[in-house]
């Protein structure tokens, strides 16, 4: 795993113990095919000090975090973003950022809320396989 992101592309941070967001991830991967975001968990001593870094909670957060260009988005901001980076039609996804963010951000809340309650949760963060490693921060 790398150490540092010194390509500079956009990261994902997520939550490595959570199902929706390790499918997520798993989506992710499938529809950048050519690595453009970077991944790590919340969790991961990358994701930590990229938190801190940010002036973002280190415990309990309840969201995904998407830096790009040195600025951290969360929730639907984040995710909206992240869209952008998607082979194909995904990119169509950041569109729905005409819509408000509090009514973005409310649909948000409540899936995150939720998403144990719903999705289930891991024990351990989900360990990407040795191909899919350079993608991964730590």
């Amino acid at each position: 795993m790398m150490d540092k992101n010194s390509d500079n592309r956009p990261i994902l941070l997520f939550d490595g113990v959570c199902n929706l967001c390790n499918s997520s991830v798993q989506f992710v991967i499938k529809h950048d095919k050519n690595g453009k975001i970077a991944l790590a968990a919340l969790q991961s001593n990358a994701g930590q000090q990229l938190l801190k870094a940010h002036q973002l909670p280190e415990k309990d957060l309840k969201s995904l975090v998407f830096i790009e260009n040195n600025r951290a988005y969360t929730k639907s901001d984040g995710a909206l973003r992240a869209s952008r980076y998607l082979d194909g039609g995904w990119k169509w996804l950041y569109s729905l950022i005409i819509f408000p963010a509090f009514l973005r951000n409310w649909v948000y809340d409540i899936v995150a809320k939720n998403r144990y309650r719903w999705f289930g949760r891991q024990e351990s963060c989900w360990m990407p396989t040795p191909a899919l490693r350079q993608r991964f921060l730590d």
